[in-house]
């Protein structure tokens, strides 16, 4: 990084690569979740969470706040309810893995910070959905509550599950690409 800038422009470019890989992501793999099928898996959030890992919580939070935007209001997406879903529940795990990891770039840190993760984002979009869904959709929020342990909390944990363990296997494959270490590795 530039030592005069938050971010540098080879950083942003970076940025901007992994938040189009998120978006085409989210175009290429859509998995309705039986019980519910208002309810889609999409891996977009795996990118998101490589940067994170890359540059820390800022450069997660504005990925995940460009691809929330972009998927909400000018892809087709939920407007500003999905806009706020989306931002909350991949913001969480963002800030989460971006602190703890950026504190101790360890293997071990950053799988407690996804299982963190998982299980902490499982829990906050329980209550979003009693209170934003039910808002948004209209729906009683005792409508919501009865869903929570059939639906919102299952496809919760298994789309944080998998895009958590796909992050972990893939990052540091991803990471030299990131940091310019298979660059280097080539001019010497």
């Amino acid at each position: 990084m530039n030592s005069n800038n938050r971010f540098s422009t080879q950083v942003l470019v970076k940025l901007a690569l992994m938040t189009a890989m998120s978006l085409v992501l989210m175009f290429i793999v859509r998995i309705p979740f039986p019980p519910a099928p208002f309810l889609v898996y999409d891996p977009a959030d795996i990118p998101i969470y490589i940067c994170t890992f890359a540059y820390g919580p800022v450069a997660g939070l504005v990925v995940t706040f460009i691809v929330s935007f972009l998927q909400a209001f000018a892809l087709g997406g939920d407007g500003i309810y999905g806009f706020v879903m989306h931002f909350i529940a991949t913001g969480i795990v963002a800030v989460m893995i971006g602190w703890m990891y950026k504190r101790n770039k360890t293997k071990k840190t950053a799988l407690r910070a996804l299982i963190l993760g998982i299980f902490v984002t499982t829990a906050i979009m329980c209550v979003m959905n009693i209170f934003v869904t039910s808002a948004f959709m209209g729906v009683e929020k005792s409508v919501v509550i009865a869903m929570l342990p059939t639906a919102i909390i299952p496809f919760n944990l298994i789309k944080f599950s998998i895009n958590a363990v796909v992050t972990f296997l893939v990052y540091k494959r991803i990471s030299g690409f990131l940091h310019n270490e298979a660059i280097l590795k080539k001019k010497n």
